[in-house]
């Protein structure tokens, strides 16, 4: 049976990807994925919430919007994407005379 609690998470650092829902923040109804940039410590919050910077992340984690978060850091999920190695095009050599 899976366990529905979130993981607790801590100090969020760059590169770190996360899930935010609902369960983060009401703002989430609509799910989205984000690519850590930094915590904002130098904000004040309310005992459990946390500032973060960050890019919004697409379906095939691009980084499409920089922003600003007020999130619950209970409700953070970390989250590991699918890498897909990316590979540079192969160039066909054409031989070249000299001369």
């Amino acid at each position: 049976m899976p366990d529905d609690k979130p993981e607790k998470i801590g100090k969020m650092k760059g590169g770190d990807m996360v899930h935010l829902t609902a369960a983060a923040s009401v703002q989430f109804l609509q799910p989205i994925f984000v690519r850590v940039i930094r915590e904002l410590p130098e904000r004040h919050t309310y005992d459990g919430w946390v500032w973060i910077e960050g890019y919004e992340l697409n379906a095939a984690g691009d980084a499409v919007a920089r922003r600003e978060l007020y999130v619950m850091r209970a409700g953070v999920r970390l989250q590991a994407l699918p890498v897909k190695p990316i590979r540079p095009a192969k160039r066909r050599r054409v031989p070249v005379r000299v001369g």
